[in-house]
């Protein structure tokens, strides 16, 4: 049998591949944000990706993991399970993106964005069009097909990337030397000046692009609902999704609370702007989870009924953890170059970027360990462990963010993951009992640490004030050859320690 964890490596390559490249080109877009947008502006932008964020969870009901479920079960049809999802989430998102665009007026005056409620139906048709390719690009994942699945997610972000070049480089210049801007069709949709509208646009010209290249695959869907399947499925997937609900709005329940309790409430967007501008940052901890749960989560599906699977399982959790902290480190490490990517007006929030990284680390662990209740069937557990989250979110914010800005918000995402990893931890234990190596897992951050402390003593001894464009540049060449070598301990410290365990692991 192949190694499977090689073959989890490789499909992670794959599906990452796209989203590499939406992160990658994502963050090539901090530079022109945080110097074409204010921070006011930009922290806009961030409210409406919070409000799309939490809304898509809700669109698609959990369905894409229930078709996981369903599809991969003795007896089903699979071409009923994914007909049953995509016409409920089809049906569900239309009726949404009328509601939206009915009521686009009033929902941005409650906002405070009197005018742009044309932006409310962009964000409507982004939510809409979203949740529709879940289904699809679910289906795709079942079927093993990584490479139809990178190029369509690839298509989508480079519309996206182009949007947003010919909106913010080309489109204002075009305005400012055009005869009479009342031939210029895409004022109707928006401003001649760049503003956060621009970034909605550019995110809703893609979703369309994308929809279209699933014409075929509509074609193949037969729309007919199996209403004992289905009910069985949505008995299966409403509880990931209440549980997913709370989930993301814990990730986002920072940037909807600042217009509620940052410290300067008058120039709440602009901390807003600040702290995500930092966030951005972290992208890179991001980026390697999402890869990650895009091949993992089927791939734990199929090996479930395997033999010694649950071995399997515990060391997944310390080769992801490892990779983790070299992350980590790689970031930390470098952040003198790293924090050159903002605007010089964003990088009074760089203080953050460990904390934020340690968190997004946390998470990445949280998603293994909770592959319990999914595996078992015992998803309503997620909600309880998903609410207790939100709770120390909510409590962290409120009490802190008043006196802290952004520093409570990210110590909120900490505390938040590290609470829901602990309980979702004891229970996996005893519904669904997994070896873990908790020894070696810590073992693999005390090494992290120990990299990331040694790093701090040294700079502190040696190159104090050396920065990166600060003079000196023989000191901070130095600098950044010590910090190369302290990364190069941590992958060794780690390789050791893994290699003792993996002739008993089955399959490796």
């Amino acid at each position: 049998m192949a190694n499977p964890l090689k073959q989890l490596a490789g499909q992670t390559v794959v599906y990452g591949l796209s989203t590499i490249l939406a992160r990658i080109i994502n963050f090539l877009f901090v530079p022109i944000y945080t110097r074409l947008l204010t921070p006011e502006s930009y922290g806009v932008v961030t409210e409406f990706m919070a409000y799309i964020a939490v809304l898509q969870v809700v669109l698609v009901l959990g369905l894409e993991t229930g078709c996981f479920r369903f599809a991969n079960k003795e007896g089903v049809d699979e071409r009923k399970v994914y007909s049953n999802a995509f016409v409920t989430v089809f049906c569900i998102s239309a009726t949404f993106l009328a509601l939206m665009i009915a009521f686009a007026g009033p929902i941005s005056s409650a906002l405070g964005y009197e005018g742009y409620s044309s932006c409310i139906m962009y964000m409507g048709g982004i939510l809409a069009l979203d949740a529709i390719t879940a289904i699809l690009f679910a289906k795709l994942r079942q079927d093993g097909k990584a490479l139809k699945f990178a190029i369509f997610k690839t298509i989508k972000i480079v519309t996206e990337t182009a949007a947003n070049l010919v909106l913010f480089l080309w489109f204002p210049k075009y305005c400012a030397s055009a005869a009479q801007t009342s031939d210029i069709w895409l004022l109707r949709f928006i401003p001649a000046v760049p503003d956060f509208s621009y970034v909605i646009f550019s995110i809703f010209i893609s979703c369309v692009v994308c929809s279209l290249l699933f014409i075929p695959d509509y074609l193949k869907i037969s729309f007919r609902l199996d209403p004992k399947l289905l009910r069985q499925m949505l008995a299966y997937s409403i509880p990931l999704m209440v549980a997913a609900l709370p989930g993301v709005v814990n990730d986002f329940l920072d940037r909807i609370l600042f217009r509620y309790f940052d410290t300067n409430a008058e120039a709440w967007r602009s901390s807003l702007g600040l702290y995500q501008a930092a966030v951005k940052l972290s992208v890179i901890m991001n980026l390697f989870i999402q890869m990650f749960r895009y091949a993992a989560e089927p791939f734990f599906f199929r090996r479930a009924r395997e033999k010694d699977s649950r071995q399997l399982y515990a060391s997944v959790q310390e080769y992801f953890t490892a990779f983790c902290g070299l992350v980590f480190l790689g970031v930390i490490l470098y952040i003198d170059i790293v924090a050159l990517i903002l605007g010089p007006q964003f990088r009074e929030a760089v203080g953050i970027v460990p904390v934020m990284l340690l968190s997004y680390m946390i998470l990445g662990m949280l998603f293994n360990v909770s592959m319990w209740y999914k595996l078992s069937g015992k998803t309503n557990m997620a909600i309880w462990i998903t609410l207790s989250g939100l709770a120390v979110t909510a409590i962290v914010i409120v009490l802190f963010m008043p006196k802290y800005s952004y520093w409570a918000a990210a110590f909120g995402h900490l505390a938040s993951y590290l609470v829901m990893f602990a309980i979702s931890a004891i229970l996996g234990a005893k519904y669904y009992p997994i070896p873990y190596r908790w020894g070696r897992l810590a073992g693999i951050f005390v090494l992290m640490g120990a990299a990331y402390g040694l790093s701090l003593v040294i700079d502190n001894l040696f190159f104090d004030g050396i920065a990166c464009g600060v003079g000196r540049p023989g000191l901070f060449a130095l600098k950044m050859m010590v910090h190369t070598l302290l990364i190069l301990l941590y992958g060794a410290g780690v390789w050791l320690t893994l290699q003792r365990n993996r002739r008993n692991v089955p399959g490796i």
